[in-house]
């Protein structure tokens, strides 16, 4: 692996920060591809994951290197300072898969249940915590993994298909979701040996990708359909379909406090829906910067890739025409462009400052992004909507002007 850096300056635009390629090519197989389908921070921002084509993920510390990472940007991280004397710094890893890797996820950090999944499974080690990757495999399987060590935990077995995408439930309780092209999703327990609880049928195509809110009550499925499917995560029934685009639906992500849903498709639009409702509260027009060049390039702004920032307050997009685009909640065209090629996905640091981005060819690079003190009634409406649906604020004794403001329809 190798590493090019620039230096970060006042700019408007994403500067690029730092971009790590594979060290050495490799011998290509029937099981092997170059692409960086999927890049994570762990929630606590200590570790970066890095499907980097050819069957490998990397498991990097972050800050890749305090000297050059600006000052603002270090992992947060939640361990003590003992804890950390004593186990050492923590090293690079690299995880074999044996197949190609599509989907990534990292537990929240870190749980009991983690730690008796780790005591479970390594009786002889003493009881630490135990942050946890998952990664989804071309040949259906889903493989668990110990982020300080390296280990596999678990081997879960199901799905028939590539597993495309996989989702934690941010509340710890190590519930996993898994989206395939088998048609399903699929819902895992690892506190209980990685049994399977639930198969969400009823998607016609590929599903791409899933998402669970933030409070944990609902999940997000995208396939290669025009409509998304929302399911409930307490009884895993389908609660609505969202309709609303024009071609195939392929990334999904909720908003910090579950109030919004943000769905790309190749329709070069991004849409953001209430989820509780199902309205539609605006559309996001990818426009080229540049006329094609021929009829061939009517789908070059295809969206490949959405997500929301920690405070809720930004999107960023990939989308085919060579541009990572920052778009702001309140308007409707990008504040800012930055310029990449083939990139396929994208997300932001936990604690914001930073925008990941993998590509086809097996790149990552890392971006500025807009850091901002939110404003204290952003605070209090991120705050209300956690634990407060959209019937619940239009029922409130308040007046019309802040319900539209709670729920998100002053744009």
């Amino acid at each position: 692996m190798c590493a090019c850096y620039a230096k970060a300056k006042p700019s408007e635009e994403p500067l690029l920060l730092a971009e790590l390629k594979p060290g050495r090519p490799h011998q290509f197989d029937w099981k092997s591809s170059c692409e960086t389908w999927s890049v994570a921070f762990s929630p606590d921002g200590s570790w970066f994951a890095w499907s980097q084509g050819h069957c490998i993920v990397k498991l990097i510390p972050w800050p890749l290197e305090e000297h050059f990472i600006p000052k603002g940007f270090e992992a947060k991280s939640r361990s003590s300072k003992n804890d950390t004397k004593g186990r050492g710094s923590p090293k690079e890893k690299t995880l074999d898969c044996g197949q190609i890797v599509w989907g990534l996820a990292f537990s929240p950090w870190p749980s009991p249940p983690s730690r008796k999944l780790w005591a479970r499974h390594h009786p002889q080690v003493p009881d630490i915590s135990c942050l946890i990757l998952a990664t989804g495999l071309n040949d259906g399987q889903i493989k668990i993994w110990e982020v300080q060590t390296g280990l596999l935990l678990l081997n879960l077995s199901g799905h028939q298909d590539v597993v495309r995408d996989l989702s934690f439930t941010p509340s710890g309780s190590l519930i996993l979701v898994s989206a395939s092209r088998d048609k399903t999703l699929r819902i895992w327990d690892l506190n209980k040996h990685g049994k399977q609880i639930q198969v969400l049928s009823g998607h016609l195509q590929w599903v791409y990708c899933c998402s669970v809110s933030p409070d944990c009550s609902m999940l997000c499925s995208a396939a290669g359909e025009k409509s998304v499917f929302l399911w409930s995560m307490r009884s895993y029934t389908l609660i609505r379909k969202l309709e609303g685009h024009q071609s195939s639906v392929v990334s999904c992500d909720f908003s910090p406090d579950s109030a919004l849903l943000v769905t790309a498709s190749y329709d070069t639009n991004v849409i953001m829906w209430d989820p509780y409702t199902g309205e539609r509260l605006r559309s996001l027009h990818h426009t080229q910067l540049d006329p094609p060049m021929d009829d061939s390039d009517v789908h070059i702004s295809s969206l490949r890739s959405v997500c929301f920032s920690p405070e809720g307050l930004y999107l960023a997009t990939v989308a085919d025409d060579r541009l990572l685009r920052i778009w702001a909640l309140e308007l409707k065209t990008p504040i800012a462009f930055a310029p990449m090629t083939n990139g396929l996905c994208c997300t932001f640091f936990p604690h914001g400052g930073v925008i990941a981005t993998g590509t086809r060819d097996g790149h990552v690079q890392f971006w500025t992004a807009p850091r901002v003190l939110s404003s204290l009634k952003h605070l209090c409406r991120k705050a209300l909507r956690s634990f407060l649906t959209t019937y619940q604020v239009l029922a409130l004794p308040i007046p019309k002007k802040m319900k539209e403001f709670l729920t998100y329809r002053t744009f």
